[in-house]
């Protein structure tokens, strides 16, 4: 049994100590803290609510609600409290992301009750690499324009399928996906190095802030692959991405997946954590 709530729910009184908190680790919790300077703590604009544990003056951890659930900075005792109100709320998330310690008690407290995970990543890096890339950039990758989110979208696609496991075009058609893959390229946050109306590699940058930026969906043509492609286009985002969006550029990667914390390595990212996903 779960012991009783000791959360509240969080409002713009409470921005100034929730910013103090993540900015305890702002590489591990860039998400959290790219969509507090998007939208504060109104949930209504911000698509979540943002839990504390702690009372005002003393917070001590949080929980973003929303997509995903992502525990910050969260103690045990935090941990059994935010468990609790997920329980009590019910799984509306697709997701249970963060550092991992508190990702695998989070999961071990709901399991009995939100019952099936379709995949549980116990152990992925969190990598970060603050200087310039330790290997040449592609000189071909550059940014992807407006007009091109159609060229660019069955790579998107065909990434979050192999990685994820389902498609992002089921429920409305992939309406919702290609809306957040047009976003990002006119954010400038979306590179690719496209040869012949192909694409051949593709990444984006997702969350980020003015210290931090993490990149997503990484991606070589499968005909590509083990040519160093994804080492030197990674090394080419990492530079552009320092330049343009911010000095730190950030990952996180399945552990079991070798060749790409390897290509990583190559590139100059180093481990700064350890996160865990569990995905329904």
């Amino acid at each position: 049994m779960l012991r009783t709530s000791g959360t509240r729910l969080l409002d713009a009184r409470d921005l100034a100590e929730v910013r103090a908190l993540i900015d305890r680790d702002p590489v591990a919790d860039v998400f959290v803290a790219s969509r507090l300077d998007a939208c504060g703590l109104d949930a209504w604009r911000l698509g979540a609510e943002v839990w504390g544990y702690g009372e005002r003056g003393r917070l001590e951890s949080l929980c973003y609600s929303g997509a995903n659930l992502v525990p910050v900075q969260a103690s045990s005792d935090a941990v059994r409290a935010f468990a609790e109100r997920a329980r009590r709320q019910g799984r509306r998330c697709s997701s249970i992301v963060g550092s991992a310690l508190a990702v695998h008690e989070l999961w071990q407290l709901l399991m009995p009750h939100w019952g099936w995970a379709r995949d549980v990543r116990g152990q992925q890096p969190l990598m970060a690499i603050d200087n310039d890339p330790a290997v040449e950039p592609d000189l071909q990758v550059r940014l992807v324009e407006p007009h091109e989110v159609d060229l660019l979208l069955p790579a998107c696609v065909a990434m979050f399928t192999e990685e994820v496991g389902v498609s992002p075009l089921a429920g409305d058609g992939g309406a919702l996906y290609r809306a957040r893959v047009a976003e990002l390229i006119a954010q400038g946050r979306a590179w690719a190095r496209i040869q012949d109306g192909a694409v051949l590699f593709k990444a984006e940058i997702g969350a980020a802030t003015a210290q931090v930026c993490q990149v997503q969906g990484v991606w070589v043509h499968p005909s590509l692959r083990g040519r160093s492609l994804g080492t030197a286009g990674t090394a080419a985002v990492v530079a552009q991405a320092r330049a343009s969006v911010a000095p730190v550029v950030s990952l996180y990667v399945n552990d079991y997946n070798i060749a790409a914390r390897r290509a990583y390595e190559k590139v100059g990212f180093r481990e700064v954590g350890v996160f865990a996903s569990v995905l329904f």
